[in-house]
């Protein structure tokens, strides 16, 4: 058995494209998908390291709750898909319950990467308010994790051309695709 869980960040909930398509995906692939719908976070986040810090140790005292009655021992591979926020709580859960996991980081906030120690894949795009594109690469690269950057995308990885976020979202969900299927990394084609 399989499992998938799904970890949004803070205004992007798992209905939206990126953690739609990929739970999809997921299931696609045959495992048993759980959202982790955490919420009720303060206005005014993005610039605000304390906000910032509430936010993730509210989503991650609410992940806690959603997730107790889960058993990952009954799961011969786990899989978290995770979105800003969602990247260092899905990071953090992992590492406080010992769970060893495959991810894919959409978007991750800076404060994710001390987090991040499980093999996955990251999203991010070069417009993106929350992280600059150079703290990205190299913490990946510290990291030996795979970076897929979209040019001109924001923290959601849209530009704002309806026409160029579609073909960037094929792109990004044949890459997830590839990683949930595969079990690894694909090359930048």
């Amino acid at each position: 058995m399989k499992l998938a869980v799904i970890f949004p960040g803070i205004g992007y909930h798992v209905d939206k494209p990126l953690l739609y398509y990929s739970k999809k995906i997921a299931e696609k692939y045959g495992y048993k998908t759980i959202p982790v719908p955490y919420g009720n976070f303060p206005s005014g986040v993005k610039g605000s390291a304390k906000k910032m810090e509430d936010s993730f140790y509210s989503a991650l005292a609410q992940t806690e709750g959603i997730l107790k009655d889960t058993d990952f021992a009954a799961y011969e591979e786990i899989l978290f898909l995770s979105k800003s926020v969602g990247t260092a709580v899905a990071a953090a859960y992992g590492q406080n319950h010992s769970l060893t996991t495959r991810n894919i980081y959409y978007t991750p906030v800076g404060p994710s990467f001390p987090l991040m120690n499980q093999p996955g894949i990251v999203f991010h795009g070069t417009k993106d308010g929350w992280v600059e594109t150079e703290l990205v690469k190299e913490e990946c690269k510290r990291r030996r994790l795979p970076l897929y950057i979209i040019e001109e995308a924001n923290h959601s990885l849209e530009t704002g051309d309806v026409r160029k976020d579609l073909v960037n979202l094929q792109f990004i969900m044949d890459k997830t695709e590839a990683y949930i299927e595969n079990g690894r990394n694909v090359k930048e084609s």
